[in-house]
């Protein structure tokens, strides 16, 4: 990726955000569009555009993403369940090509999505 996305600015600092979470591999941030009670966005440093153009190298930091949604998940205490969604493309809701999980919790979410 040669232009720097909107997630990719945020994560430099580059966008003043209020962080739910920040470590060495990710930031978390509350979506701007929430399309639940709780939506927060958990983005990586490491520019990656999708999950088609993942490397091997990647699958520890995607791994991370995970686990650091299900910290975010019990330290808002979200006990009756939630949902994460990774998108890969526009035609399966993509915006920003920056790979990323939507932690979604706080009403009945619907299957199957959309």
């Amino acid at each position: 990726m040669s232009a720097k996305t909107i997630f990719q600015k945020i994560a430099d600092k580059e966008i003043p955000a209020k962080f739910e979470h920040e470590d060495e591999l990710c930031v978390a941030i509350r979506d701007i569009n929430p399309q639940a009670p709780t939506h927060i966005l958990i983005i990586p440093r490491k520019p990656i555009a999708r999950v088609e153009q993942m490397q091997p190298e990647d699958a520890a930091i995607v791994g991370h993403l995970v686990l650091t949604a299900r910290n975010l998940a019990q330290k808002l205490h979200l006990t009756h369940g939630f949902r994460l969604v990774i998108n890969n493309g526009r035609q399966a809701g993509e915006t920003v090509p920056h790979l990323h999980v939507h932690l979604l919790a706080g009403r009945d979410l619907d299957w199957p999505p959309g």
